[in-house]
């Protein structure tokens, strides 16, 4: 995502309108937030605690590490 945001506001003249429904209509139908909280959810109520907080910590930091990569990677 963070390449394509990069891409398409740096390099390329789309319309905002359009960037918006290539980043969010697009890639965000593949990466939900609401599929995440479920598997969160799912993992704290069988009793997967650090399962569950591990989870959540790496996802977000994998998911900002993988954002600064697109962008590092879209303005070289």
């Amino acid at each position: 995502m963070g390449f394509l945001f990069t891409l398409t506001l740096e390099k390329l003249s789309i319309s905002g309108a359009l960037r918006t429904g290539i980043l969010t209509g697009g890639l965000g139908a593949y990466t939900t937030f609401s599929t995440f909280s479920i598997e969160t959810y799912t993992l704290f109520q069988s009793g997967y605690l650090l399962k569950a907080a591990s989870y959540v910590i790496l996802s977000f930091a994998l998911g900002l590490l993988a954002v600064i990569l697109g962008v590092w990677l879209a303005q070289r």
